[in-house]
């Protein structure tokens, strides 16, 4: 068991009453981690830390947050192995996925490291004589990062980095599932040399967390929010920024579609199709939920598919290299068999895997599904995914936008101009060519639309979001005035 602390204003603290929780392995019930179970009081002084740090950290000069940052994300990456220990912990996530975690976390870092320098404005033409007119980006000032548990190393860092390379300070509320898994980053952070408060750590009770959020948010020195996480909760926080009129970044559910056109290259929607559905057990946000395949080629792909996905290895992460390992509790069990029971019921056939007992699921296809099925529109976040027959392009265009959710999506097709005009007319945020559905790099315009959130994570669309741009202008010769 790993005992973790908070971080506010540069000081290793547990609750103010004393009060805990436990997070226990999803596979066996043994206590993974003990954490501080974070009372108001404690999130406001999280907040204040922040605010205190900002002057300083504000004025830093761009190359001097560059070299910290650089520094954080290698000290990111010599934790490796604690991170993954952690995770197969904490949510049963395998050695692969932590890994890719740890790297694209530390890419995140380097990438906003080296955006320090491209936080930049423009002069405006004025109409008035002699005025410069200056379009100025600045920091926000405090940031509240809310992360989830599924990709809990790339998704807090990057609820936390380019706000930081933006000149922001930062309160990061870690997620009760994996509390000792956003230790280690803020361990990481703390060894890279940032000044004290500039970063904080708060952690809370799950029966709390409603009331530390609302806390945070309604704090005067909170000036932006962002949420990576289900699209229920993004509601609440959403109409909570809204109240307090705090511009927030929502990342929220999704149901991605895949769509492998006629002509598609059968081998490569398949290679694609196996790492978007079944990635850490399918709880990604991106993760390949609908595979829409056109009729024509449908029996040769599913064949082929069903062969790689029994071929997935399964087992607990603890005991070795696994790509299936445990999904994060039974409710993800109890969810997908429901799903699994649904479809069967109404006519879908069940081509590899099915209902688990445990929380070690196999990979699960679930053949012809109708959109009078549960699982064609209810994301699953667990290995059992949906195939939907259609006949021609128009269909699988209009099946791939009949979802309320809009995040990520992919496109088969060898005719790349095709692609290209089927994924301008899919309603998604992010939509990828002969590419899976899960792919995320640091510098992209990362978000979605419709239930899928608002708001984009990543690059120069990024720096939008973490400061504010103002309009400054310099009379340089004396004005006219009317009167």
């Amino acid at each position: 068991m790993k005992n973790v602390s908070m971080l506010i204003g540069g000081e290793q603290v547990q609750a103010r009453n004393g009060a805990t929780f436990e997070r226990r392995n999803p596979l066996d019930g043994e206590v993974a981690t003990r954490a501080p179970a974070a009372t108001v009081e404690d999130a406001v002084a999280a907040v204040d830390a922040a605010a205190a740090a900002f002057p300083v950290w504000s004025a830093l000069g761009p190359s001097e947050r560059r070299a910290l940052l650089t520094k954080a994300a290698h000290a990111l990456e010599a934790k490796a192995d604690a991170f993954a220990a952690a995770m197969a912990a904490e949510t049963g996530a395998s050695s692969i996925w932590a890994g890719f975690n740890v790297h694209l976390a530390a890419a995140g870092l380097i990438e906003a490291a080296a955006l320090t320098t491209q936080v930049a404005g423009e002069l405006i033409p004025s109409d008035v004589p002699g005025s410069l007119a200056m379009g100025v980006r600045q920091p926000a000032g405090v940031v509240l990062g809310i992360a989830p548990w599924n990709a809990p190393v790339i998704l807090a860092v990057r609820a936390i980095a380019l706000p930081l390379a933006c000149g922001n300070t930062v309160v990061l509320k870690g997620s009760e599932i994996c509390p000792a898994t956003h230790g280690l980053i803020i361990e990481a952070m703390q060894e890279a040399g940032l000044p004290r408060g500039t970063v904080n750590f708060v952690t809370n009770a799950p029966a709390d967390a409603a009331r530390i959020v609302d806390a945070m948010i309604e704090h005067p020195h909170v000036r932006r929010v962002n949420f990576t996480g289900s699209t229920r909760v993004g509601r609440l926080i959403a109409e909570t920024c809204a109240r307090h009129l705090k511009p927030s970044v929502l990342e929220l559910g999704g149901k991605a579609p895949l769509v492998v056109l006629d002509d598609a290259d059968i081998g490569a929607a398949v290679n694609a199709a196996v790492f978007g559905a079944f990635a850490n057990s399918g709880q990604i946000c991106m993760s390949t939920e609908r595979i829409i395949v056109d009729e024509s080629i449908a029996d040769a792909f599913v064949d082929q598919l069903a062969a790689r996905a029994r071929a997935l290895p399964l087992g607990d992460p603890r005991k070795g290299p696994v790509v299936l390992g445990s999904v994060v509790d039974m409710s993800t069990v109890e969810r997908c068999n429901a799903l699994i029971d649904d479809a069967l019921a109404k006519g879908a056939t069940l081509v590899c895997g099915g209902k688990s007992e445990t929380t070690l699921m196999p990979a699960t296809l679930l053949d012809r599904v109708t959109p009078d099925m549960r699982i064609y529109h209810d994301e699953s976040f667990g290995p059992v995914k949906a195939i939907v027959r259609v006949s021609g392009e128009e269909a699988a265009i209009a099946c791939a936008n009949d979802n309320e959710y809009g995040l990520s999506s992919a496109v088969f097709s060898r005719d790349t101009a095709r692609a290209l005009n089927v994924a301008k007319r899919i309603e998604s945020g992010i939509c990828h060519v002969n590419g899976p559905t899960v792919h995320d790099e640091a510098q992209m315009p990362f978000g979605g639309v419709k239930a899928s959130g608002f708001g984009r994570f990543g690059g120069k669309a990024g720096i939008a979001e973490f400061t504010d741009l103002r309009w400054i202008t310099l009379q340089t010769t004396p004005r006219h005035y009317p009167f």
